[in-house]
């Protein structure tokens, strides 16, 4: 098989829930571990950090990946969705695997894939753990694909356990109540291996609290190791227009502070910054990784650059200005809908390009967004779309107005024709939607 055979493969002949949703779950963790130990276990090559969560953890894994990077570490990242290209899912010092390693991966193991009946999930998984084995990889931040109990990522035995926070998403497999997802995340701790909860709650922290005593485990909380202020924005020196957010971050063991340079964009990225700096101090403070204050400034001030992250209040273009994020769940798009009630008042209109995936429970997530913004119903060019017609009546009952675009390049383009000036154009509702404008 070529490349574009190998990931028809991958997409169609295997179940790939990017692909098709929910009937592409496959719990449990026999079939991965069978398969590593096909593979003469190449997760125990490199050390690893894991990192679950309902939101945030792409944001906090590649924070924590490039600070690393910036401590002079050879570090292997691997997250999903990818949004435009397969290879995002698996990087090394921020380069991509090839596609020929793609392709001879699949085409060697392709008969144990199909005797184990592997998810596609499950095959990327073992596939960015020999990539990493293959690279010399020093260091991998893991995340977690779905909960963290049963994700086939749970076959690792990290240096430290990161869960970001808990949130309402994937009910149908997690549970129905915090408390209920907050134990399928809570089980990727393991015996003796702290934990960093970036978001605490008194409705979940018993679970954790639970948990890391059954293992025997440290349980840091983040938020009370460290606080964030954001204090202002700033330009990338000799990037044209790169913006930067300046935060002040104080450590409460001894009150240092420091000036926190980030480029990335969004309010809400300093609680990622909380809980990847909870997380990068324990490293340094309790492990055999050695992370200089220096290296941790650079690799704050360079996430987008060293790891390529996308999707996160990223903006596409200035005149006019439009921004995307992949923010697609309850929990998230309040954070969201946040960041434009505050765009509301710089701007003298919002245009809001928004399609979500079948799945999402429109009651939850269409009454966060502001009525204030104009809206444009669009639905991206997949199987899991909400049909666009859908989505606009949903959304009418909730008192938010607009019109009816279906395809999403069209749908900016008509945004973009209605825009003026002092206008801003918003694009999101789902990573599928984000990865068409990208």
């Amino acid at each position: 098989m070529n490349y574009s055979q190998t990931l028809d493969y991958l997409f169609n002949s295997v179940t790939s829930f990017q692909q098709v949703g929910a009937s592409a779950y496959k719990p449990g963790l026999e079939r991965v571990e069978a398969f590593c130990s096909y593979m003469g276990n190449p997760e125990r090559d490199f050390l690893s950090i894991h990192i679950a969560g309902t939101n945030g953890k792409g944001s906090t894994s590649h924070m924590i990946a490039s600070v690393l990077q910036s401590a002079g570490y050879c570090v292997g990242l691997y997250t999903s969705p990818h949004l435009r290209d397969f290879r995002e899912r698996m990087r090394v010092d921020g380069g991509m695997i090839s596609e020929r390693e793609v392709v001879e991966f699949v085409n060697l193991h392709r008969p144990k894939i199909e005797e184990l009946g592997l998810s596609f999930f499950e095959i990327t998984t073992v596939m960015a753990f020999d990539f990493f084995s293959k690279s010399g990889v020093e260091v991998a931040v893991i995340e977690t694909g779905l909960g963290g109990r049963l994700d086939a990522t749970n076959v690792i035995l990290p240096l430290l356990s990161v869960v970001t926070n808990i949130g309402l998403d994937h009910t149908e497999f997690l549970g129905t109540t915090l408390p209920e997802i907050a134990s399928e995340k809570a089980g990727i701790i393991k015996k003796d291996v702290a934990i960093v909860l970036g978001e605490g709650s008194e409705e979940y922290n018993h679970v954790f609290e639970g948990r890391a005593a059954e293992c025997g485990s440290k349980l840091i909380y983040a938020q009370r190791e460290f606080s964030c202020e954001t204090i202002g924005e700033s330009v990338m020196a000799n990037s044209g227009e790169q913006k930067m957010q300046e935060m002040l971050l104080s450590r409460r063991r001894d009150g240092r502070e420091y000036r926190v340079r980030l480029d990335l964009m969004g309010e809400w990225q300093s609680r990622n910054v909380v809980t990847a700096s909870a997380a990068l101090d324990y490293l340094h403070q309790h492990t055999a990784l050695t992370i200089p204050s220096k290296a941790y400034l650079e690799g704050l001030s360079s996430v987008g650059e060293q790891t390529h992250l996308q999707g996160r209040w990223q903006t596409i273009s200035r005149e006019p200005l439009v921004v995307c994020d992949t923010g697609h769940n309850a929990h998230g798009l309040r954070y969201v809908a946040a960041e434009l009630e505050r765009c509301l008042e710089q701007y003298d209109r919002v245009i809001c390009v928004i399609g979500f995936a079948k799945e999402k429970d429109l009651s939850k997530v269409l009454p966060l967004l502001p009525k204030r913004a104009y809206y444009i119903f669009t639905q991206a060019a997949v199987s899991r779309a909400l049909p666009a017609e859908e989505l606009a009546q949903a959304a009418g009952k909730e008192g938010l107005s607009g019109e009816v675009v279906v395809g999403v390049a069209e749908a900016l383009q008509r945004a973009k024709q209605m825009a003026q000036s002092e206008d801003m154009i918003f694009v999101g509702g789902s990573n599928f939607v984000v990865a068409e404008i990208l």
